[in-house]
């Protein structure tokens, strides 16, 4: 049953790849949704790394592994100045007894322009090479089904055409940004507005899968949007995001919330303590899946850890999720009288 659970899978894999990978905690991986993100944070470099498991009970393996940097050049230690941002970002996406996979390596470029001291602007280009791979040797097709059990051994009459292949990748967007992102004693009411538009493998890469036979990339739009609060007086705060992918035919839509505790105020003055929070909250991805999401923060540290609990129709042929963690080291600036550090 496994086995056939696995042909499923893979055809179902076949059938998407016109799609690009995704992430439950699209958030922490920034760059991929939007390169105007590159720099966008309250810091100055920002390391991340994320792995997901997907379909875990499948019987074969999907992985995803993202690992991503971005720093930010000409940012002004006080006061509202016009920067950039620079980042790289390396991803391996590989599923199923197929072992087809993606790998790509992005550079991404953005200009960040406050237009005052709440609001702020960012435009953003990216541009990478991808790599795609392919093995059918290790598939098993329902014509070897002997009437008892699936018998490699009987010839498929499939043959294993698909070949590696690169190509050039180039995207581009621009996202706002609206907060009170200036360090003070008044960072429990932080709050954060972000809006963004990305427009993805503009010059639609050619894909060579097989011998002969050539198919384009879908070009992908990603509208995003977040907002986060941490209410005046208290340690609560929140966050809610929506994420909507539209490429080719196919669409993704997803959207969350966030409760937010900070379980300690870190010193505002000298930064010798940090804050630590503990979030929890469910993210959904329209009629496919249910995300319990947690993260805990120690000053320049994140981790996350989400659960897809499947409620699509491929629940029915296993009991399929996916298991996904975060996590982000980033180079903040708390304390107020904190030095930058060179």
């Amino acid at each position: 049953m496994k086995r056939i659970s696995a042909i499923i899978y893979c055809l179902a894999a076949s059938f998407s790849w016109g799609q690009d990978i995704h992430f439950t905690q699209a958030q922490e991986v920034p760059m991929l949704i939007n390169p105007a993100a590159t720099g966008m944070f309250n810091g100055w470099e920002r390391v991340a790394v994320n792995h997901k498991n997907q379909w875990v009970n499948a019987g074969t393996k999907f992985f995803t592994t993202s690992i991503a940097a971005d720093m930010n050049f000409f940012k002004p230690k006080r006061g509202d100045k016009a920067h950039m941002g620079i980042g790289i970002q390396f991803y391996n996406d590989i599923g199923g007894d197929s072992k087809f996979g993606t790998k790509q390596f992005l550079m991404n470029f953005s200009a960040i322009v406050p237009l005052n001291e709440m609001n702020e602007l960012s435009t953003g280009l990216q541009v990478g090479i991808g790599q795609r791979t392919g093995d059918l040797t290790g598939i098993i097709f329902p014509n070897q089904f002997n009437g008892e059990v699936l018998d490699p051994s009987i010839n498929s009459m499939e043959y294993n055409n698909l070949v590696s292949f690169m190509y050039p990748d180039v995207s581009a967007g621009i996202m706002y940004r609206y907060g009170n992102h200036k360090i003070g004693f008044h960072r429990d009411d932080f709050t954060d507005f972000r809006i963004g538009f990305s427009y993805q493998h503009i010059n639609r890469p050619s894909l060579k899968y097989r011998l002969g036979g050539a198919e384009r990339l879908y070009s992908k739009f990603v509208i995003h949007t977040s907002f986060m609060k941490d209410f005046s007086g208290s340690k609560l705060g929140m966050e809610t995001y929506f994420i909507q992918f539209i490429q080719g035919p196919h669409n993704e839509t997803s959207f969350g919330a966030i409760l937010r505790y900070r379980v300690q105020d870190g010193g505002k003055s000298t930064g010798l303590s940090r804050d630590i929070h503990l979030n929890g909250g469910i993210g959904y991805r329209w009629k496919d899946a249910i995300s319990p999401i947690l993260f805990f923060e120690y000053a320049s540290f994140k981790f996350g850890l989400s659960y897809d609990i499947v409620v699509s129709k491929f629940s029915a042929v296993s009991r399929a999720g996916g298991l996904e963690f975060s996590l982000q080291y980033a180079n903040l600036d708390f304390a107020m009288f904190k030095r930058r550090r060179r």
